[in-house]
């Protein structure tokens, strides 16, 4: 059976919204393990993912050429939960998941599931960052490490993804989490300096 792209990233939410919500205005500056983001940065991102890719799920052109500046106005968090349901939303409206969705006309499921990948990395990037706990859904990452094994070429070609982390003993041992950790460049370890 294959899971709902809603489901999985209604999933993903519960554990992740938290997360940004527990970020302290102290923090903003924290660096990530995401090296070119500190904690602002990475949750800008991360609130310019969720937005434009409800308009994805739409089948409508997205827009990440401006730079992102949520975080620090306004109740954000609280915004980026609001924005977070808009997704689950999106992606379960009929056909969300049906056809061909962005510029690079790739599948819609593919497209859903980029963002559940992001809205599963980014967490653990600003869960490490601020010192908070993050144990994503198992069968999310079960999804998204596949999705990710696929698209992991092209990603390191387009600069979405670094170089695959080397796991100790060539990841014998370890979780599906700290795979996907590796493979999107990530050191599974990586703690706040």
């Amino acid at each position: 059976m294959t899971n709902s792209i809603n489901g999985l990233l209604e999933a993903a939410a519960e554990r992740s919204v938290p997360v940004v919500r527990g970020i302290t205005d102290e923090q903003l500056g924290h660096p990530t393990p995401c090296t070119e983001y500190d904690v602002k940065a990475l949750a800008d991102h991360l609130f310019q993912v969720v937005v434009n890719f409800q308009a994805l799920a739409a089948k409508q052109d997205s827009d990440f050429s401006s730079e992102p500046d949520y975080v620090g106005h306004g109740d954000w968090r609280t915004a980026f939960a609001d924005e977070t349901a808009a997704l689950v939303r999106a992606w379960a409206a009929p056909g969300a998941e049906e056809g061909t969705s962005g510029a690079m006309g790739l599948p819609a499921r593919v497209i859903g599931r980029m963002a559940l990948g992001d809205l599963t990395v980014h967490a653990w990037d600003l869960a490490r960052a601020t010192g908070q706990q993050y144990t994503p859904d198992p069968v999310v990452v079960g999804e998204v490490l596949d999705a990710f094994r696929e698209l992991a070429p092209t990603g390191r070609k387009m600069g979405a993804f670094g170089e695959e982390f080397p796991l100790p003993d060539g990841g014998a041992g370890a979780s599906d989490f700290e795979r996907l950790l590796a493979l999107t460049g990530r050191d599974p370890g990586w703690r706040r300096p």
